[in-house]
Order: C-alpha cells, then sequence, then structure tokens
C-alpha cells in the first residue's frame, strides 16, 4: 500500500462507528454476556474508549445489561429479517408449519445458515400443555447443529468449498472430516435423525429446503416421544419431508414470479 493509499484509506474512516461494530461483532462471536472489561481486554481498547459507545448501543437497543455484563438483543436479527428473501421465506413456510404442528402434536423451527452458524428465523409450537422449541435467534455452530449436516450436505459445491474452509479454520481438518461424511450420508438420505445433545428424550429431526440453487433453510421436529403416542416417528419424518418440498416448491413459485 502505498502513503496515498493509506492516505485514502484514513480519509474514510469512522473511528467511532469502528469501535461500535467492534462491540457488536465481539458480542456475537462469544455468545454470550460480556462486561466493559471483559471487551476492553479482548479487543485491546481502554474501557473509556467503549464506555461511550456502548450506552449509545445500549440505548438504540442493540445490546442490553444484565447483572453489570452486556448481550445482544435480536434488534439486528429483527433487521435481517426484514429483508426480502427471509421475509419471503418465512412467509411461505409459516402456514406449512402449522399445518405440520398440528398434524404431529409437534413443535417446528425453521432455520438458516449464515457464515459458519445457523440460526433459527420462525418456529411453531406444538399444541397441548407439552412441548419443546427453541427461540427465535438461536444461533449455534454449523459443525455443532444436527441441521448443519444438511447445510453442507446438500449444498452446491461453490457454498460447499466456502463452508469446509471456514470449518476447517474454526474446528480444524481432523473434525471436519468426520462431519464431512456424515453429512454427505445425511443429503443422500434425504433428512436426519439424531438425538439432542440438550434435551434427553427429543430426537431432532431435519429436513432440506431447497432452492435453485441448493439448500436455503432445514425445517425441524424436535420430536418427543408422547405417552400414549399422539404421532410415531415414522410418521412424523414422513410429514416433515413433505412439509419442507411444499415450502421449497412455493419458494420456486415465489422466485419465478
Amino acid at each position: 500500500m502505498t502513503l496515498q493509499d493509506d492516505a485514502e484509506d484514513r480519509k474514510y474512516r469512522a473511528p467511532a462507528l469502528e469501535k461500535g461494530l467492534d462491540v457488536l461483532e465481539l458480542l456475537s462471536a462469544q455468545g454470550e454476556p460480556m462486561t466493559p472489561s471483559q471487551m476492553s481486554a479482548t479487543l485491546g481498547r481502554s474501557v473509556s474508549e467503549l464506555f461511550r459507545m456502548i450506552q449509545v448501543l445500549e440505548f438504540r437497543g442493540y445490546i442490553e445489561q444484565s447483572s453489570g455484563a452486556y448481550r445482544l438483543t435480536n434488534r439486528l436479527f429483527t433487521l435481517g429479517m426484514s429483508q426480502a428473501p427471509i421475509k419471503s421465506l418465512v412467509d411461505v413456510a409459516l402456514p406449512v408449519m402449522r399445518d405440520l404442528a398440528a398434524a404431529t402434536s409437534q413443535s417446528c423451527h425453521l432455520v438458516v445458515p449464515t457464515g459458519d452458524q445457523i440460526v433459527v428465523i420462525a418456529r411453531i409450537e406444538g399444541p397441548g400443555d407439552l412441548g419443546y422449541s427453541v427461540r427465535i435467534g438461536y444461533r449455534r455452530n454449523i459443525i455443532e447443529a444436527t441441521s448443519g449436516l444438511m447445510f453442507y450436505g446438500c449444498a452446491n459445491e461453490r457454498a460447499r468449498t466456502q463452508l469446509h474452509q471456514m470449518l476447517v479454520d474454526g474446528s480444524g481438518v481432523q473434525k471436519v472430516r468426520k462431519f464431512a461424511a456424515a453429512a454427505l450420508a445425511a443429503a443422500e438420505a434425504g433428512h436426519v435423525e439424531r438425538p439432542s445433545d440438550f434435551v434427553k428424550g427429543v430426537t431432532d429431526l431435519v429436513a432440506p429446503v431447497m432452492g435453485a440453487d441448493g439448500i436455503i433453510a432445514t425445517l425441524i421436529t424436535p420430536y418427543i416421544e408422547r405417552m400414549p403416542p399422539t404421532c410415531p416417528m415414522r410418521e412424523a419424518v414422513s410429514r416433515l419431508r413433505e412439509a419442507a418440498e411444499t415450502i421449497s416448491g412455493d419458494m420456486s413459485a415465489v422466485s419465478q414470479a
């Protein structure tokens, strides 16, 4: 970089904005509340440098405080949800998800990828008093999530190559090799069934929502075996796959309209 290039780069810098973005990106990456002192140490900035940024972000509703530590709110997520592709997907999926929940007596949720993570963008509670669901905005690393198997296995070649490198950078070659093998097997099967690693007695059932250029989302039923049974798991899997195919077809129609 020449001195002129460096001068041009500085000309368009906005230090205050950069500090605020640093805070948002840090809290997103950490996934847990942080105190101003922790942010200061991680970012290499003084607490006094960050203090005003933290105040403004809290006032505007992007972060919130709990016991002296700060975490992200869903405000950024809500802004992202207003974008046309995501809004259309949710609008198309919700009626199908309601029918699925009613037919299986189970909750269901819709997930999309963002970088090397998954995020829940919609959910429908199961009917009745008993159920299990994940909050909207919940994030998890793709390599740790059941739906991540579908996102990797059903991705087009370009997207899979990019995702593979991100996962290797974050988790190492050995772990990604094992994950990739399971993901390709899941894609061939057309769905995933895996016991939840969060809640005993819950089985994650996952089916892909496909677009013109590969997978765009996953539809998930966190299956709970009720007594007496209301919908056997085999039937729940079949209905889940049908629902995912319906959403895929409806999204294709929307994109061509």
